[in-house]
């Protein structure tokens, strides 16, 4: 008899119109589809109106990983904290996401939008780590920042805020 609810498959349609068809102890990994299946909702497609296919794709990529490392025991040490694995899966992930920044910003999005708070932490530490070291300039130049400020407008900003270029 397999009627457990681990083999219960969520559908999520993505905003360019893909399908996915998710166990749901996966989806169970989005707090927002969580609350869904919660409130009955989860009976029909549920719609992703703030999430691509390919976004999708890495954002489950992600869960199953996880989910996989949890179910073998490998997720956490014998002291509770992220294992080795976990925490290299998770750097190479980042790594990989961060090569397309548009992808890098639309999981982003997308976990805060799922509430999948491991994968938000991650990527956002991800981001701060490309800003670390970084000049006003360099940092405008990597997130294809334009400057609108003229330049006494920006001499009165950094003056008024002069504690955080120390």
């Amino acid at each position: 008899m397999s009627s457990s609810s681990s083999t219960k498959k969520i559908t999520l349609k993505t905003s360019d119109e893909e399908i996915f068809e998710l166990e749901e102890q996966f989806a169970l990994a989005s707090e927002t589809i969580k609350h869904m299946i919660e409130d009955g909702c989860a009976e029909t497609t549920i719609p992703l109106p703030n999430v691509n296919s390919r976004t999708m794709a890495k954002v489950i990529e992600y869960i199953k990983k996880h989910h996989e490392l949890a179910a073998e025991g490998k997720d956490k040490n014998y002291a509770g904290e992220e294992s080795e694995e976990l925490k290299n899966w998770d750097a190479n992930f980042a790594k990989e996401i961060r090569a397309d920044q548009e992808i890098l910003f639309n999981v982003i999005l997308a976990s805060n939008f799922l509430d999948i708070k491991d994968l938000l932490d991650l990527l956002c530490k991800e981001v701060a780590s490309m800003m670390s070291g970084k000049t006003v300039d360099q940092i405008r130049q990597i997130f294809h920042i334009k400057n609108d400020y003229t330049p006494e407008e920006e001499e009165e900003v950094r003056r008024e805020n002069q504690w955080a270029f120390e």
